[in-house]
């Protein structure tokens, strides 16, 4: 980058917003029918694009009594337990002026979103099952800047203002080597020919006039990423009980025959945890369909890359194949326990009966 080139970009002024997604997790299940009966919360208007099917559609509401620097424009509960909060920062300066801002920005609003979601979860806690709020957290930042400059396009955007962009979504304060920066301004894509849209781990950049629609694909992926995050994180919970052989200290009922049916055990609650996980991933993977559409396909698939959500997907089915092989195991095990105790009556009571007989 020339000296000029170096001055332009740290004296021009763009305009713009931030949005911030944070993704709590707070229970297995939120009833969305209840709240919506309770009156609690204020029920907004719920406009998706096209590429959501109309089914496990969020609950919109107003985020009561919020007060802060940062304006929530948007709260969504989702029936599996998760809410999602969307956070509108505005900004005037230049992209070198933003980036040293940028980590202040989020470590403030990453706190209100912590306030904010506590007083939601006060309004929603009775229609919440099982409730821990909150084990598992994700966050996600959109940089959006407006297309009105005629004096900005794609090919400034890579050429003057490539390095700060880059450095900006690793929320890197100093300039990343040229590979790094290369890695990532090459990784643009767009749809019509001024769009320019940077997908990064933790962050992104977006130059274009109709965003909205790209905006809640980004929202949909955070969650994703969420959910995979806290079923990795209850699998590893189960693994570790198993390592520590508490799964193996099964109640004397459950081998006993007709009780032990009837009552619940571990094995019914690896069970349970393996059907309630795979229900709930069915619903984040078929939430969307964009087989129609290939540009959000392609995003989407970005999205996948860069937030890494098949190999989450992926190591899940690892650990949910261990934990259907331990079920199996333990339930082989309560089965010959309950055949050997049924065989061992049955010999009982031809003794018995032996006894009776020569007794008489």
């Amino acid at each position: 980058m020339s000296k000029s080139n170096v001055a332009y970009a740290n004296d021009h002024v763009f305009t713009g917003n931030l949005y911030i997604f944070h993704a709590f997790d707070i229970g297995e299940e939120i009833n969305l029918d209840k709240i919506r009966e309770s009156r609690v919360l204020s029920e907004r208007p719920l406009k998706l694009p096209n590429y959501f099917k109309n089914y496990h559609i969020p609950l919109s509401v107003d985020l009561p009594g919020s007060v802060g620097q940062f304006h929530c424009i948007n709260v969504k509960i989702y029936n599996f337990g998760v809410v999602s909060l969307m956070y509108k920062v505005p900004f005037e300066s230049t992209l070198e002026a933003l980036r040293e801002k940028l980590n202040d920005i989020d470590d403030r609003c990453q706190k209100q979103s912590l306030v904010d979601v506590e007083t939601l979860f006060k309004h929603i806690k009775a229609h919440t099952t099982k409730i821990n709020f909150f084990q598992t957290q994700s966050t996600y930042l959109i940089i959006q800047v407006d297309t009105t400059d005629t004096s900005i396009d794609t090919t400034i955007l890579k050429e003057r203002y490539g390095s700060v962009i880059a450095s900006a979504l690793r929320f890197e304060t100093e300039m990343l080597s040229e590979y790094q920066k290369n890695e990532i301004i090459e990784s643009a894509t767009g749809y019509f020919r001024g769009d320019f849209i940077i997908i990064d781990t933790e962050a992104a950049f977006i130059y274009d006039a109709e965003f909205d629609e790209v905006r809640d694909l980004f929202e949909y992926a955070n969650i994703q990423h969420l959910e995979l995050r806290y079923f990795d994180r209850v699998l590893d919970h189960q693994m570790n009980l198993i390592y520590e052989d508490a799964l193996h200290k099964i109640p004397l009922r459950s081998y006993l025959p007709f009780i032990g049916t009837l009552s619940s055990n571990q094995v019914d609650e690896l069970g349970k945890l393996k059907v309630d996980i795979s229900v709930v991933a069915e619903r984040l993977e078929n939430g969307i369909k964009l087989g129609g559409n290939p540009y959000f396909a392609e995003l989407y698939a970005l999205l996948d890359d860069r937030l890494d959500l098949t190999n989450w997907k992926v190591t899940i089915e690892k650990k949910l194949a261990i934990v259907t092989d331990i079920r199996s195991v333990l339930q082989h095990k309560i089965d010959s326990i309950r055949e050997d105790l049924l065989t061992s009556l049955i010999i009982v009571l031809i003794v018995i009966e032996l006894i009776v007989a020569i007794m008489h």
